[in-house]
């Protein structure tokens, strides 16, 4: 080989590398919870850990407490019904994407008329309660059914007790809705 080839070998080398295209670059990944604003969007079990346990509706009923009993022929609210719709109010203002539903119920004494006006003020109550607290009132709204759904069905005081409520049911409502 000539001395002069060595450098114009070189040369075409470099200049036929320089033509050659190059490498794809790899597919960027993105994360799809990176600009929801809200942070982690998981809610499920993690192992060692309960994240987002306390965000559901068993957790309001079970912990928060979902139930407020009223005395017989009553409307008003008692200290321990207060003191549940405190914790109740806390819960729905601290998780703003649920909306909640006042179920309110009467004993089986009185007529059916009276009945569904008694749990319609019971439930009246509660929502002006937690709207007192803070709470939304576009987020909450009472249903009555009187009588008809009883906890306890016997004849005595106990049970009549136990049907004077007012249960709070909550569910996710979604976003934009």
């Amino acid at each position: 080989m000539k001395a002069w080839m060595k450098p114009v070998s070189a040369v075409c080398l470099l200049a036929l590398g320089a033509c050659a295209q190059p490498a794809p670059q790899a597919p960027q990944v993105v994360d799809p919870y990176a600009s929801s604003g809200a942070g982690a969007l998981y809610q499920g079990d993690l192992a060692g850990g309960t994240l987002g346990a306390e965000a559901s509706a068993q957790y309001f009923s079970t912990q928060v407490g979902d139930t407020v009993l009223f005395p017989a022929g009553q409307t008003s609210l008692t200290p321990e019904a207060r003191a549940t719709l405190g914790r109740q109010a806390e819960w729905l203002n601290r998780h703003g994407n649920f909306s909640a539903v006042l179920q309110g119920h009467a004993e089986e004494t009185g007529t059916r008329e009276y009945n569904l006006a008694l749990g319609a003020r019971r439930a009246g109550a509660v929502q002006e309660y937690l709207i007192a607290q803070g709470v939304s009132a576009d987020r909450v709204r009472t249903l009555s059914f009187g009588k008809e759904r009883p906890v306890e069905t016997c004849s005595d005081e106990a049970c009549y007790a136990k049907n004077r409520r007012v249960v709070t049911v909550v569910s996710e409502t979604g976003a934009g809705s």
